[in-house]
């Protein structure tokens, strides 16, 4: 408890400057535990689903059986699910209704991660802001009188020091956050893109009936969206 008394009254040198400060550490925090909750959850990937999916010529039935198995939350469900339920329609049909809700997931995962990016830019520069009023403050004080008082001088340079420091550091932890689950996103979607091109290649071997089918991967309109972007 002293201990965090110590702290809070070590802060408060940071001047104004350090309340927002803190209330974006705050929000970085709950942003980051939400997404980890959120992607342990929804991002696993049974050996057992990834194998049946690698297997040429798999049962569509195994394939229903291995995603009961899994929570509705799970992307990796969702997404197959909606493939295997319309593997009967036209392989535009499947190919539009898979990019749909291959978006939809894109955006389940990246809910929130615009904060940790806006805060890994404006941490610093409310830190700096900070640091510019310590510092007006302590040549304030140098230049009002003719004698220096040392206390009010530190108290300034004390003020920009910790704003600085505090905007840094609560960047910085944004910022691995950001990048951890931008990455885990990114490396879902890949998963997903190439295991929707398997269960693509399913359908056209069962639609060959004597006509030409052309079945692009499911997943192809979401990639061509994030390219462009």
């Amino acid at each position: 408890m002293q201990e965090l008394k110590t702290a809070w009254e070590a802060l408060a040198y940071g001047g104004p400057m350090v309340y927002p400060l803190l209330l974006l550490g705050i929000i970085a925090m709950v942003i980051i535990i939400d997404r980890a909750a959120t992607f342990a959850r929804c991002l696993r990937l049974p050996s057992t689903l990834f194998d049946l999916v690698e297997t040429y010529g798999f049962s569509w039935d195994d394939l229903e059986r291995e995603l009961k198995r899994l929570p509705p939350a799970n992307v990796y469900a969702r997404f197959f699910s909606v493939i295997a339920s319309h593997r009967t329609q036209p392989a535009w049909w499947v190919e539009s209704r898979a990019g749909d809700e291959a978006g939809s997931i894109e955006k389940t995962l990246g809910r929130g991660l615009w904060v940790l990016e806006t805060i890994v830019t404006a941490a610093p520069l409310i830190g700096l802001l900070g640091t510019i009023t310590g510092m007006m403050q302590a040549f304030k004080v140098i230049g009002g009188s003719g004698l220096v008082a040392p206390t009010q001088v530190t108290s300034g340079v004390a003020q920009a020091l910790i704003a600085t420091a505090l905007g840094l550091l609560i960047a910085i932890f944004a910022l691995f956050g950001f990048n951890f689950f931008n990455r885990m996103q990114s490396q879902a979607l890949d998963r997903m893109e190439r295991l929707g091109s398997r269960l693509a290649d399913h359908i056209r071997l069962d639609q060959e009936n004597g006509e030409s089918v052309e079945s692009p991967s499911p997943i192809s309109a979401v990639r061509e969206g994030r390219a462009a972007r």
